[in-house]
């Protein structure tokens, strides 16, 4: 706790120096956010392996970041929070496009087979290459998509806490200190959020 506090207070030191006009604070803004961006991509291409393939963890966070660059130089954050908030933003939509160019209708990564090691059945259909995987096919890239869409629609409150926690990373008790509400009001918020995105999604949680 004491080191995330030093984090965020070094955070908001930057956040402060940039809305003053030094350029050279959001430098250190996007330092910070490459190693927490990363994490993210990690977690979430353990889901796609396929995307990997083609995109390597710290090509797809560099893509984030550059993103952050750009939202940095058009919306300066307030605080700490909004610095994170806009950091999860940028690597959901940055992985939604890479989900999607790879697995939309005309994605090549849908129906890649990759060479691999001959299989001994016949049965098995075309031998020497892996079969497309169904687990990450349209089916599940259409249930990603959605969540994340329904994150972005829950109420405020709720989403930049689901941010802070989902995205970011932080246990209850630093997103509530972060945000300056109370335990109670944290476990309130997010069993609502879990409970609006369960509905929505029917149940269908995406494991990522």
């Amino acid at each position: 706790m004491a080191k995330s506090f030093m984090q965020t207070t070094q955070i908001q030191g930057w956040i402060d120096r940039l809305r003053a006009g030094d350029e050279a604070a959001r430098k250190e803004l996007l330092n910070c956010a490459c190693e927490r961006l990363t994490r993210l991509t990690r977690k979430m291409l353990r889901g796609f392996p396929r995307v990997k393939r083609w995109e390597e963890t710290d090509d797809v966070a560099q893509n984030a970041v550059m993103r952050l660059y750009q939202s940095l130089a058009k919306v300066q954050p307030a605080s700490a929070a909004d610095f994170f908030r806009l950091a999860a933003v940028n690597i959901r939509r940055e992985l939604l496009d890479l989900a999607k160019h790879y697995y939309g209708p005309r994605g090549h990564g849908a129906n890649y087979g990759s060479l691999g090691p001959r299989r001994n059945s016949e049965s098995e259909p075309h031998p020497g290459r892996e079969p497309p995987d169904k687990i990450t096919g349209p089916e599940r890239l259409a249930a990603w998509s959605e969540f994340h869409t329904q994150v972005e629609k829950l109420p405020e409150e709720e989403r930049e806490l689901f941010d802070l926690i989902w995205y970011q990373g932080l246990s209850q008790a630093e997103a509530g200190a972060l945000l300056g509400i109370s335990e109670r009001t944290v476990k309130r918020r997010w069993a609502s959020a879990r409970v609006k995105l369960h509905q929505a999604l029917q149940g269908e949680m995406p494991d990522v």
